[in-house]
Formats: C-alpha cells, structure tokens, sequence
C-alpha cells in the first residue's frame, strides 16, 4: 500500500506530517509523490484564515476529482477538527476525517476506511478520529530524514490565552507542553541524522511549561538542548 501526503498551513503541522508519515511508513505503508499511485491521499489541512480553509477544500477536491475507486481520500488536521461538516459539505467524497491531536491514529483510521470498502472498492461509510485523547507527550515524535539541514521542533500544543480574534484554542485545545527531556531527545535525534539548525515551534513558544506551573521554562529547555546536542 501506498500514500500520497500533502501539508498546508505552518510549521507545526508538518511536525505532524513528519509524524504520520514515520507511523504510515511503520505499518508498512510507503510514500510516493505521485497522487494516482497511491491508495491513501492524505491532506494535512489548515483552517486559521478564511483564505487558508478554500485552499484546504481546493486540493481536497482536486485529488477527489481523480479518485479512482479503490483511494481513500482523508481530511487532516485543523480544518478537519475545527469544520468537520463544512469538509463534508464542501468536499463530499472525502472519506475519513483526523482531527490535530490524533495523527498518530492515521494508520487506525486507515484501516477502518479500508475494512469496510464495497465491491466497487469505494468505503461504505466515512470514519471520523476527532476528540482530544489522552496523548502521551513524552514519546519524541517520529521524524523522517532531515532534508536541507534545518528542522522543526514542536515544544507544545494548543494556547491557553483567550485572545477574541483568535479561534486557535477551539480547534487546538489547551496549552500541552512536551516533557523536557522528550524535546531533547527529539533534537539530539534530528542532530545525529543531519540537521544544523532546530527551531522549536508552538502556538506560544512562551508559555512552554505553563501548564505545569513552571511558565519559565524555555530558556532551561534552550540550554537544554545545547547542552545535549554539543553545539
């Protein structure tokens, strides 16, 4: 079996990608860069602007549109989590939605599809993994080779500030900061395979620790990884 993976939208969300690809790739599930020779086709959706949700619908429907019967089309990411009925309204045929703390799930979910395809190959019924489980932070995310020298590191997930213009907490959740030494253990794992430059990212790089009432916690994890990857 094979995927085809698209992202959109920020960093963070292709630290995920890196994650389900490293989760695909452990199942057994290969990349290829050619959508028509893929039986999955992932898009890692963003939904934070209005300009960013039509692009996310846009390259849903256009891989839909050449969907052969036996592809799974799955909708990713923010969009996913935050306008699950807007995806199926305005892209009908996609067939399983993911919501951004569930990436880890996408084999799951692709099984499920995939169990219950028809004759014609086409699923029976669409499969949903939204929800906000209980994630286990402390497990370094699985990361690909690093290409170009430079990787994302994400330190955390959701805010916790109540800003009005701002709808990331809906779809995000609340402010989860990475255990220190899961962080690390990221960097000095992107560092061994090739990276010269680490930026970390989150929706608020400044509140790392926060939620475990230590909200000074960056610079001791920058040090950290200074310490830790030598340089």
């Amino acid at each position: 079996m094979k995927y085809h993976l698209i992202t959109l939208g920020c960093p963070k969300n292709e630290v995920d990608s890196d994650g389900m690809e490293m989760t695909l790739r452990a199942a057994n599930i290969q990349a290829t860069a050619d959508a028509d020779d893929a039986d999955v086709l992932i898009v890692n959706t963003c939904g934070f602007l209005e300009a960013a949700k039509d692009e996310s619908i846009g390259v849903l429907n256009e891989l839909a549109s050449a969907k052969r019967g036996h592809q799974i089309l799955v909708a990713a990411g923010c969009l996913a989590q935050r306008n699950s009925d807007e995806i199926l309204q305005r892209a009908p045929l996609v067939d399983g939605l993911l919501g951004t703390r569930r990436w880890m799930d996408v084999v799951e979910l692709v099984q499920r599809i995939r169990g219950q395809q028809g004759a014609n190959g086409r699923p029976m019924q669409r499969y949903s993994l939204l929800g906000d489980p209980d994630v286990d932070f402390a497990l370094a995310t699985p990361r690909p080779p690093v290409v170009g020298g430079s990787a994302y590191i994400k330190i955390a997930d959701g805010c916790n500030a109540p800003c009005a213009f701002c709808t990331i907490p809906s779809f995000k959740g609340k402010l989860r900061s990475r255990p220190l030494e899961a962080v690390v253990d990221e960097a000095i794992a992107l560092v061994n395979g090739g990276a010269k430059e680490l930026v970390v990212v989150a929706q608020d790089t400044t509140d790392y620790g926060r939620d475990w009432g230590e909200p000074n916690s960056l610079p001791r994890l920058l040090s950290a990884i200074c310490n830790r990857t030598g340089d």
